[in-house]
């Protein structure tokens, strides 16, 4: 951003060149992204890494497009069974619209409207159920707790709900884009009629969880005519919006090039055609930040990258105010 706005100057000094100083534990992803930059922009940028002492430089170079598929993938993790246990189904049953499930490894955790708020695990070969929202102690449900386990799911009926009269209370606030994801989950459609509703990938990990700086991908979804699509949810101003798809771009076509996605059958036996994935970033549209689109032409224009403005009031129902291509 500096950058451009230095290298506008209509008097000298002309800034033509960008210096990027890293320390060595950043190298690696600042060189990654760099290669996902618009050539002209690539040529004016170089890269050097810093010691510890602070004391000596050394240029680092940054490798082609084609490079970066030929670097070591870490393991592509395991896609989690769907089958749900029997308290899951009871739960779910309890408000449809509201609760979903996530499964993990070690069992099950069920979300209200995105807020998890209830979990389940095998324990000597019995399910049991423990509860409670971020930030409060869990507690295992059995007769005795039978009282608060009912408090809570009266006061995620009143306070987490698009009706809610208390937008400052800590159910209706918190984790928002995972309420704007669970809705999306149960019909993605809304964003673009062309992506198929199931099956759907929330929080889809392309690499083992436990990987330092890996961040799992908002949601991975297929369109009709087999382009993958990277999804990435704001519900506030975020400047790293633009990168962070950019980022979650290049590890899923790494690994669509290796035929990865494919062999897990993600998808079904649906055909993933032979293509780099669609880039979508989803905000509000009074939350996209003030550099979005910017830092969006910023990017390599073969990376496609969408714009989707979504109504401020989304609560209550996701609808698309407008979609455009940004780089």
């Amino acid at each position: 951003m500096w950058f451009n706005r230095t290298s506008e100057r209509v008097r000298p000094p002309y800034i033509q060149q960008l210096w990027l100083v890293v320390e060595s534990d950043l190298v690696k992803s600042t060189v990654q992204r760099v290669a996902l930059l618009r050539q002209s922009l690539r040529e004016a940028l170089f890269v050097y890494e810093v010691d510890q002492q602070l004391t000596e430089l050394k240029p680092v170079a940054v490798p082609a497009r084609d490079d970066l598929w030929r670097r070591r993938l870490a393991r592509f993790p395991p896609v989690a069974a769907a089958e749900s246990s029997e308290i899951a189904k009871r739960l779910i049953a309890l408000a449809p619209e509201a609760i979903d499930v996530v499964s993990a490894r070690y069992g099950e955790t069920l979300r209200y409207f995105g807020l998890p708020f209830a979990r389940v695990r095998r324990v000597m070969g019995r399910e049991r159920l423990w509860f409670g929202v971020e930030g409060s102690r869990r507690r295992l449900w059995e007769e005795k707790t039978e009282n608060e386990w009912t408090n809570l799911l009266t006061e995620l009926l009143e306070h987490r709900s698009a009706n809610a009269s208390d937008h400052h209370h800590a159910l209706y606030r918190n984790a928002a884009e995972a309420w704007l994801e669970s809705l999306l989950r149960r019909d993605i459609t809304r964003l673009d009629p062309g992506l198929i509703i199931a099956p759907l990938h929330a929080q889809f990990r392309t690499a083992r969880g436990g990987v330092l700086g890996v961040r799992p991908v908002d949601l991975l979804a297929l369109r009709r005519d087999g382009r993958l699509a990277v999804i990435e949810l704001k519900v506030s101003e975020a400047r790293e919006h633009v990168l962070q798809g950019a980022d979650y771009w290049q590890r899923v076509e790494a690994h669509r090039r290796r035929g990865h996605i494919a062999r897990a059958k993600l998808f079904g036996n649906r055909k993933i055609r032979n293509e780099s994935p669609l880039v979508y970033l989803v905000a509000p549209t009074l939350r996209v930040h003030p550099a979005f689109n910017a830092l969006a032409r910023s990017i390599a224009s073969d990376i496609e990258i969408y714009r989707f403005d979504i109504n401020e009031d989304w609560r209550a129902s996701v609808r698309v105010m407008r979609r455009m291509r940004v780089n």
